[in-house]
């Protein structure tokens, strides 16, 4: 097996030619280094759409991007990052296919960062990766702006359930739809009103709305207006956590307002039997 081959698997690259892998220090460390570039078919394609461009520029010389770790050494590739002038973008930085546009690091280490990201604390994400925290919100920006991209997410739906959740404090809220069938979340904007959901069922789409069966809110009026007017023929469902909260704390008052009577009729001792009873 050619090097060049095994660099390209070591590497996680696809599309590239290898040039040649070098150490080098940098910040007191050794760091190993790839020169690479794109295979000629991938060569001179905007950064944005893909599409086959003239070239503009030698744009600002060689660039870098960070890599997964080669064991407990960086590994960062380079390249010459030319120009191109985009029909649709205008003059944009020429695409590369080990890394996403507008990225310091390649497709392989920022899917990393995003299934981590998933599973594991950002504190120890950043040090495992040996990345700031900030690097890591925008590489998780990047990641799912890609994969909502080749998705429909509203694709499908048949029972959905609709709720708000607070984000930060002063009452900030996102009202989040939820696709039953699968439990995934399939929408979610700032807000918890009408206009909002308005928002969702704009984005469905009249026909896909059409198909809904059920839809599970937590009793707010706005909620059950918009799912009306806009589904119809959908079945409109309370949620089962909010069912059980409601229930348990009608348990509650009546316990409560037990507890309290057996107190004013002189029965201490089932008074406390009951005291304890929740």
């Amino acid at each position: 097996m050619r090097a060049v081959r095994v660099w390209r698997s070591v590497l996680g690259v696809a599309h590239t030619v290898v040039e040649k892998v070098e150490l080098e220090t940098q910040g007191g460390e050794e760091v190993l280094v790839a020169t690479v570039r794109p295979t000629r078919s991938r060569q001179g394609r905007c950064g944005r759409c893909d599409c086959r461009s003239p070239r503009y520029d030698n744009g600002e010389g060689p660039r870098r991007w960070r890599g997964l770790d080669a064991g407990t050494t960086r590994v960062f590739l380079q390249a010459e990052a030319p120009r191109v002038r985009c029909a649709t973008h205008g003059v944009i930085v020429a695409a590369v296919p080990w890394a996403r546009h507008g990225s310091r690091f390649t497709s392989a280490f920022e899917d990393t960062v995003a299934w981590l990201a998933c599973h594991a604390a950002l504190t120890v994400l950043a040090a495992l990766l040996r990345i700031t925290w900030r690097s890591v919100a925008a590489v998780i920006t990047r990641v799912v702006a890609q994969r909502a991209a080749q998705l429909d997410r509203l694709d499908g739906l048949r029972r959905i359930g609709v709720d708000e959740i607070s984000y930060r404090k002063g009452h900030r809220y996102l009202l989040c739809v939820v696709d039953h069938d699968t439990g995934r979340l399939v929408w979610a904007a700032k807000g918890r009103d009408s206009e909002t959901l308005r928002r969702f069922f704009d984005a469905l789409g009249d026909q896909r709305s059409a198909l809904l069966t059920h839809i599970s809110a937590d009793g707010a009026e706005w909620i059950h207006t918009v799912a009306s007017e806009r589904a119809p023929q959908a079945v409109l469902c309370l949620d089962a956590f909010h069912v059980v909260a409601w229930a348990s704390a009608a348990v509650d008052a009546v316990r409560r307002s037990t507890w309290n009577q057996l107190r004013q009729d002189g029965k201490t001792d089932q008074a406390k039997a009951l005291k304890n009873s929740r």
